[in-house]
């Protein structure tokens, strides 16, 4: 399957009742490189969330130390690029939306976790293609947090 496909169905939320879907192996967690750089994506956001003052609103809703959440975060990453369901193993369903529902989300937040995520992005995934397709995925997925 090309990266192209591959992007299109990440995009487009393709199911494995369609006609295609991703094998193991062209899952964009494989394809970005597996664990180590799915742990270096996860880490890389929350190095630009701590240094960057741009994003001082976001990184002060987020507890400290911030191990704890990088883990959790490298975790839900696995499972949600197609790699091993680390978090559901450990916490069941991820349950995002109701799990940030404590936190008063607005735009400008989605943005600045939008603004860690393009640049970690931007550092770790080389294929530009696969990046893209990551990048508006996920940029989906964190909108959908918005709840006020």
């Amino acid at each position: 399957m090309s990266i192209k496909k591959l992007v299109k169905m990440i995009v487009n939320k393709t199911t494995a009742n369609s006609k295609q879907h991703p094998t193991p192996a062209q899952t964009p967690y494989y394809l970005m490189g597996g664990e180590p750089k799915v742990r270096q994506l996860a880490n890389r956001f929350y190095d630009i969330m701590a240094s960057d003052p741009q994003v001082a609103e976001l990184y002060a809703i987020h507890p400290l130390p911030l191990d704890t959440i990088r883990q959790k975060f490298f975790e839900f990453l696995s499972g949600w690029l197609g790699g091993p369901a680390l978090f559901e193993q450990k916490y069941g369903h991820p349950r995002l939306r109701a799990r940030h529902l404590p936190f008063q989300v607005d735009e400008k937040l989605r943005n600045q976790w939008m603004y860690c995520m393009d640049k970690a992005l931007d550092e770790v995934v080389d294929n530009k293609l696969l990046r893209d397709g990551i990048r508006q995925s996920i940029g989906q997925l964190a909108s959908h947090m918005i709840n006020c």
